[in-house]
């Protein structure tokens, strides 16, 4: 009778806090007109190879896995988003030496990736999102193949930027 009484009680105080709601809300924080993005091609000022392509992927990426709008093509959607990498610099942050003599070389490298975009609405001439600037940086270590390292760290770097970039898009309003 007792566990009868404590299992009903503990049954109803479950279903008041359900159907009273905690003020928390499901669901994306996106603008409530906006369905779906497009990202016209990236512009790379740098010198740094494929950044461009890179930083596009990871872009349309980055949208799908934040699923608050739906990727799609730029004469589909709802607002496009333009993006231009201004600077992909890198610098030696630890040195170590080869064999105990005095010449000291780079072992551990620090790169910085920055991006300027903005959010056009088709159709319109004023900015949805003024241009912005989003930045991300990465580490690597100067191993066997320091092209391999150094592709994977800008790779890391534009991912960090395109997250801020996302982020801002979806979460603006």
């Amino acid at each position: 009778m007792m566990k009868n009484l404590f299992f009903r009680s503990l049954l109803c105080l479950f279903f008041a806090a359900v159907l009273s709601g905690c003020g928390y809300r499901l669901g994306n924080l996106g603008h409530p007109q906006l369905k779906s993005v497009a990202i016209a091609p990236v512009v790379n000022d740098t010198l740094g190879y494929n950044a461009a392509a890179i930083m596009r992927s990871l872009l349309a990426e980055t949208f799908q896995t934040d699923g608050t709008m739906k990727l799609t093509g730029m004469s589909k959607a709802d607002c496009i988003v333009y993006a231009r990498i201004t600077s992909i610099t890198f610098q030696a942050i630890s040195w170590s030496t080869n064999k105990n003599d005095d010449s000291y070389l780079p072992n551990q490298w620090r790169v910085n990736l920055t991006a300027e975009y903005s959010v056009v609405l088709p159709g319109k001439a004023a900015p949805l999102i003024k241009s912005r600037t989003a930045a991300g940086k990465a580490e690597f270590m100067s191993g066997p193949d320091v092209e391999i390292s150094r592709n994977y760290a800008v790779r890391q770097a534009a991912f960090v930027a395109a997250k801020d970039i996302v982020s801002q898009v979806t979460e603006s309003w």
